[in-house]
């Protein structure tokens, strides 16, 4: 249902740009902004129909991880440049809710994208997560900004 509708809504945004005929990303972008919204009402059962669900919280998603990317850029760039370093750089286990191996590569390789992180291993039976971080100030404040932000809204998307 869900390929369904994302083709539906490719297919919409394509005749937007062919009937509208101006050929650019951002006419895309509305027409593919119009369709799903147009589709989103004439939907029968919106709330069994996970594409309007899962389509917002993606978009979501992206902005938060970009959000998360310049922030720690920041913070790197900001102790390299500066003479005195602000590092406490540690490893923490992080327990996980992710369980299948999609989950859990999908959440190391955003912690590792991240500047200042760096997934190292998964334990043996794939409940914890060791991460090396650059600012361990707080570990538990560091595991709850793991779970509530990365981890957590991975899980919505996924599951």
């Amino acid at each position: 249902m869900i390929k369904t509708r994302f083709l539906s809504n490719l297919l919409l945004s394509f005749i937007w740009v062919a009937i509208t005929g101006a050929f650019s990303a951002e006419n895309f972008i509305f027409g593919f902004m119009l369709s799903f919204i147009l589709l989103w009402i004439i939907s029968v059962n919106r709330s069994e129909n996970k594409y309007f669900t899962r389509g917002p919280k993606i978009i979501y998603f992206i902005f938060f991880f970009l959000y998360e990317l310049v922030k720690a850029n920041i913070e790197v760039a900001y102790d390299v440049i500066t003479p005195k370093h602000y590092m406490k750089p540690g490893i923490v286990k992080i327990p996980l809710t992710a369980k299948t191996d999609l989950e859990i590569t999908l959440l190391a390789n955003l912690i590792s994208l991240t500047p200042g992180t760096l997934s190292l291993d998964v334990s043996d039976d794939r409940k914890v997560l060791y991460v090396h971080a650059m600012y361990v100030q707080d570990r538990e404040q560091f595991i709850l900004g793991i779970k509530n932000g990365f981890e957590k809204k991975l899980l919505e998307i996924i599951r």
